[in-house]
Order: structure tokens, then sequence, then C-alpha cells
């Protein structure tokens, strides 16, 4: 009896040691596979906006295994969809007309984190063809429009004897109808909808030789493809945007040092993500050169950033964390 006692021992133990070892491995297995959030970058109406989301989609889901979701978004919207934690990131925002909002979400609430500049330099103001120089050379600065004579020299069916000024998309951040008003010009403001509507409207009026003003920034590929020059407004000075909110605006737009913003909770939630879009940042040449090849060449933003990232590992290789 005892040699039959002895010979059962073993299995015993070894069927208990198994079962442990599946318990063990199961609990480890269940902490170490934590799906990660779905990342959602704010994509808006303008196409560096488009190019700066397809090059963070394609590296956060083939080189940090995210899931990506662009969510089409105007630019004030974002601010409380990132509060919220509707929103991920944004990567390209244009302080000079967002200064109410980094008060009041980034600074005072602390509900939406600032995540580094992009890299990229933008200037927004008034453009106009180069052409139109030739016989109103009065008109490179905003006082040779206080003639009315020459801002009827931009009216449309639209306007009447008044001069039209070509705006964007009404929920970009302009300030023209202040500084039309403020300077005095005999200008009225129609909007186009989009920057491809301004460029059509653009390339019409080249087409035909006729004078356009328009609201547009730089970097784009449209300075590739048109000489246009801009419009020399009062300076910009920080006492001139501080009577934004009152309607007092009656200078030039700043020039732009542009950055990215977070919600505050992707850095807990998602860590490898948030330093990924800290360390995002390129300059505006390689910005433009895939602005071009969507606007020039007819590719996709997905294309034209999948071809920039084939052609630049050094430079995004250095945004992945370390793992």
């Amino acid at each position: 009896m005892s040699k039959r006692k002895s010979n059962k021992t073993p299995w015993v133990i070894l069927a208990f040691s198994l079962v442990l070892s599946l318990i063990v491995s199961a609990c480890g297995g269940a902490a170490t596979e934590k799906p990660k959030p779905t990342i959602k970058l704010a994509e808006n109406n303008w196409t560096a906006s488009r190019i700066n989301v397809a090059v963070a989609k394609i590296l956060l889901e083939e080189q940090l295994g995210y899931k990506v979701e662009l969510v089409t978004i105007d630019e004030n919207g974002q601010w409380p969809a990132l509060a919220s934690g509707d929103l991920s990131a944004s990567m390209e925002v244009w302080p000079s007309g967002h200064a109410n909002n980094v008060k009041q979400y980034i600074d005072e609430q602390k509900v939406v984190g600032n995540a580094g500049e992009l890299g990229v330099i933008g200037k927004i103001g008034w453009y106009i063809p180069t052409y139109v120089l030739t016989d109103h050379p009065e008109l490179a600065t905003w006082e040779g429009f206080k003639d009315p004579a020459n801002a009827a020299l931009f009216k449309s069916a639209e306007t009447g004897d008044k001069g039209r000024f070509l705006g964007g998309d009404p929920s970009w951040v302009q300030y023209d109808d202040q500084i039309i008003k403020n300077l005095g010009l005999d200008l009225e403001i129609v909007w186009a909808g989009s920057e491809e509507a301004i460029l059509a409207q653009v390339d019409a009026a080249y087409s035909r030789q006729e004078p356009v003003l328009i609201y547009f920034y730089k970097p784009h590929s449209a300075f590739a493809k048109y000489d246009l020059t801009n419009v020399t407004l009062p300076e910009n000075t920080a006492e001139c945007y501080a009577k934004a909110e009152a309607g007092g605006v009656d200078c030039d737009y700043p020039t732009d040092v542009l950055f990215k913003i977070t919600s505050a909770k992707l850095k807990d939630d998602a860590p490898e993500a948030y330093q990924f879009i800290q360390n995002f940042n390129y300059s505006t040449e390689q910005q433009i050169s895939m602005i071009a090849a969507v606007d020039s060449d007819g590719k996709t933003p997905e294309e034209a950033a999948r071809a920039w990232i084939q052609a630049n590992e050094a430079v995004w290789k250095a945004w992945i964390p370390s793992q």
C-alpha cells in the first residue's frame, strides 16, 4: 500500500503545478493584452491639416499599433471636443486666431495641452495678383484701397459698387470684417467657402488678368503657381489684437509659429501616442512639398504623406518613442 501511494503522489503534484501555471499565465496575459485606445485626430478644412493628420495616422498605426480615426471638424469646434476627450489631438493650430482658446482651455482650465511647435511658420494676410500693381502700384498697401475707385476695381455681382474681399470658410478665424470697417475701406466680404474655392476664383481671375483680393496664407503651393503680393496692412501689435472681442482689430495678422494641441487625458490614456505627437515636427519646406503633391500633382493627402514618409525615414524615426 505504501508503494502505491508513493507512485500517485508525483502525478498529483504535476497536475496541481500545471493548473497553477495556467492560472498565472492567464492572469499575466490579461494584464498585458489591454487594447490601446483609438486616437482621434482633428482634420480641419485646409490641405496642410489633412496632410499632417495623414502622416500622423500612418505612423501611429504602422509604427505604434494604434487605431486612428480622422474627425472632420472646424478649428473652433475642436477645442471643446479636446477638452472633453472626444478628440485626442489637433496637429496644426494658428495662434493668431486662438488667444482666447489658449487662455481658456490650456492656461486656465488645463483640459487641453500644448504639444509643442509643429515646425512650420505661417503668415495669414491679404493677397492680390502682382500684375494688378502694374497699373495700380498704390494697391501694394491698404492705403491704396481707401480710394473708392480703387476698391471698385475688385467689385463683383454680389457686392455692387463695393470691392469684393474673398474670404474662405466662415468657420476660419478671420478678422477681415473688423479690419475693413475700422480702416474705412469700401470693401465687402464674400465667403468662398473653402481653400479650393478661393483658388478657383484666383485661377479664373488669372485667366482674364483681372483684379482679385483674397484672404490667404503661407505656406501653400499656390505661391509656386501664382505670383501673389501680400498687401501691407498696419503693423500687427498685441494691443491691436487685444481689441478683437470689442471688434477693434485694425492691423495685419501676425506671423504664426504653428503648434499642436492634445486632450489633457491623452498623456495617461495613450502615453506613446502622446509622446509621438509631442515629437512630431517638420519644416515649412517639407510641408509645402506635400501640399504641392496634393494641390498641383493630384495626389490624395494619404498618398502625399506616404511618399514623404518613404523618403524621410531619418526625420520621422526620431518621433517614435523608445520601446
